[in-house]
């Protein structure tokens, strides 16, 4: 694999996208993972142990939590994004173990400062339309790389889209940059984000776009 793609999802548009026991999703960008972009379930006999992470503990709840199912001891979503993901990224010698890799990756979501950037450009969940070219605008001045950010579709009737994920990419180097495929390439990351019947992806410039504050 080349690079790594960082993503934050939405909680409250992911919990629009799939009402089974989401109540009361966190109102700040939460991690959804870090994917190296070409590889899968690399190593399937490295099994996920949530000892390894204890000291993370509070941090994970709190930053990487399983959105869709909220009780505090379900350890589900992380060890599907070790066994998945983390496996994978585990050729890099900053991320071969279970404690670097979470660990990395809540050090990034704290160097990234997602939620701290977009208040800072006055963009923040309101039931308002928002404009994606500002939206991509801020973050690019902000970080000097484009994201990557996908959307709900508008629904039947609706003519909004819902923004649900922010993508960051990084080097092997954890050096941030563009998530832009050269021309031609297509994009591995497509399959990721079908939670339930609805998927997000790439947003559309064109159409208003939400931020939702709550789950409609």
């Amino acid at each position: 694999w080349k690079k790594l793609y960082f993503a934050h999802h939405w909680p409250v548009t992911v919990c629009k996208m799939n009402a089974n026991d989401c109540y009361d999703p966190p109102k700040y960008w939460t991690i959804h993972g870090l994917w190296p972009d070409r590889a899968e379930d690399c190593n399937r006999t490295w099994h996920f142990n949530v000892t390894e992470i204890k000291d993370l503990m509070s941090d994970m709840r709190h930053y990487w939590p399983d959105v869709l199912h909220s009780s505090l001891n379900r350890t589900q979503f992380w060890k599907h994004e070790w066994d998945k993901h983390g496996t994978c990224a585990a050729t890099l010698e900053v991320l071969n173990s279970q404690k670097k890799y979470f660990g990395k990756a809540l050090e990034l979501y704290q160097h990234v400062d997602l939620n701290g950037c977009l208040l800072k450009a006055g963009i923040k969940p309101s039931s308002s339309y928002y404009k994606m070219t500002a939206i991509k605008e801020a973050l690019t001045s902000f970080y000097g790389v484009t994201p990557k950010i996908q959307c709900l579709p508008p629904e039947e009737g609706e003519e909004a889209q819902t923004i649900g994920q922010i993508e960051f990419c990084f080097t092997k180097e954890l050096q941030l940059i563009n998530c832009t495929a050269p021309k031609g390439e297509s994009s591995p990351m497509q399959a990721h984000l079908k939670l339930g019947t609805e998927e997000l992806s790439v947003c559309n410039d064109t159409l208003p776009t939400y931020y939702p504050s709550e789950v409609q």
